[in-house]
This record gives C-alpha cells, structure tokens and sequence, in this order.
C-alpha cells in the first residue's frame, strides 16, 4: 500500500440517520411538526390561500419553537415540500438534581443513567420538579423530548409510592 492509502483516520462515526424528512406543505396539520427557520416547532395555527393570478395556493403557518416556546411564522406554496423534525419523547426517572441545575436520570429501560441535561429554562417548570423532587411522595417521572440534536425536559407527573 502507498502512504496515502493509509492515511485513513476517523475520529468518529455517524449512522447516517436523518434528523428530518419532507413533507408536503399541504399534507401538514394543525399539532404535527415542521421546521421553520431551522428550529422544530409545532403548528398551532394553519390557513390556505386561494390559487393566485400567477402561482400556487400558499399555506400560512403560526408555530411554537418546542424548545424555546417562541413563536415563528412562515407562508410556502402548498405544493412544495417543508422538513418535518423527527421529534422522539422518552420518560425519565429523576434520581436527583445537582446544585449546577443538571439533573440526575434514569433510563427506566436500560437502567442506564443520564447526567446531561439542565433544569428546564421555563422557571416555573422547574420550580414545580423541584418542589415536587423535594416532597419525595415516590419516584417522578420526566419527560424529555429530542429534536435535531437538541433535548430538552418538557413536564414531569409524580409516580405513587409502592404500597
């Protein structure tokens, strides 16, 4: 072999997996997902325009950021196609919340722990995962929702205690 054909190094690997897939833009509904300015976000309001003089019928969407909670708009012709995220919602075992605002989880599933992720930004979501961690009436449950490379945690609900 030539020193070039050996010169092959890879730090790390990707699988290759799509974060978003295409979609009709008139195909799309109200509570589904959609990119708009390249954040995911879920389309809480939709109307269509008439077919115009010189083109296609536009759908107006009004969209919240799933993570940000920001409010984003875009209009685009009916039959083009928008990216819809592939947005996957898992539940979690809080097993504690560290002074710095990460959370301590628990894959109910694989047992396997999960130290990555922040308190959430909303303030008052996070006060009520505090409140409740800190009433220990049994285990709680968060859920996390991952978008894009992003995740973030959603909501919570309070497991009961065994009796």
């Amino acid at each position: 072999m030539s020193d070039h054909e050996e010169d092959h190094h890879f730090e790390n690997a990707d699988s290759g997996a799509a974060t978003t897939f295409p979609k009709q833009c008139s195909a799309l509904r109200k509570n589904e997902h959609v990119m708009i300015k390249g954040r995911p976000c879920k389309i809480v309001e939709m109307s269509t325009s008439k077919t115009g003089k010189h083109g296609h019928a536009k759908v107006h969407m009004v969209a919240i950021d799933i993570f940000t909670g920001k409010k984003l708009e875009d209009i685009c012709p009916s039959t083009h196609n928008m990216d819809v995220p592939i947005v996957k919602k898992r539940e979690f075992l809080l097993m504690d919340i560290g002074g710095d605002g990460f959370l301590s989880l628990m894959d109910p599933e694989s047992c396997e722990s999960k130290d990555d992720l922040k308190m959430p930004e909303d303030s008052t979501l996070a006060q009520q995962i505090r409140e409740a961690f800190e009433k220990d009436d049994g285990g709680i449950n968060v859920t996390v929702f991952s978008a894009c490379g992003e995740e973030a945690v959603m909501g919570f609900k309070n497991m009961p205690k065994d009796q």
